[in-house]
C-alpha cells in the first residue's frame, strides 16, 4: 500500500498508509492528523491546505482554477500549496511528503 508522510507544525513526522483512491484530507481524517477541511471537500473553504514538498510537487496534476481560487484564501501559502481534499493518492504518489502549516483560515464560502 502507498505511504504518506506528513510533517506537523511542530516538524513531528507521521508515517501513514495511503489507500489508492483517497484524499489527502480523507486520509488525515482516518489517522487524527490536525486537518479540519471544514467544507468536506466541497472546494469551499482552505482549511484542509497542506504544502506539498517541492521534490513531489511537480508530480501532481495542476491545480484546477477553484482549488485555486480557495489557495487564495490560505495563510502561508507557498509556490508549492494545494489543497488536501484535491489531491488523490495513486501508485505514482507512494511517498509523498506533505507539511501542514501553523495556521488554517476557516472561512466557508457559498
Amino acid at each position: 500500500m502507498p505511504k504518506l508522510l506528513f510533517i506537523e507544525p511542530d516538524g513531528t513526522r507521521r508515517d501513514v498508509d495511503a489507500p489508492l483512491g483517497l484524499s489527502i484530507l480523507e486520509i488525515a481524517h482516518r489517522n487524527d492528523i490536525d486537518i479540519e477541511g471544514a467544507c468536506e471537500g466541497s472546494l469551499a473553504c482552505s482549511t484542509c491546505h497542506v504544502i506539498v514538498d517541492p521534490d513531489w510537487f511537480g508530480r501532481l496534476e495542476e491545480p484546477s482554477e477553484d482549488e485555486e481560487d480557495m489557495l487564495d484564501l490560505a495563510f502561508g501559502l507557498t509556490p508549492t500549496s494545494r489543497l488536501g481534499c484535491q489531491i488523490i493518492i495513486t501508485e505514482e504518489l507512494d511517498g509523498l511528503t506533505v507539511t501542514l502549516p501553523a495556521e488554517t483560515f476557516s472561512q466557508l464560502l457559498g
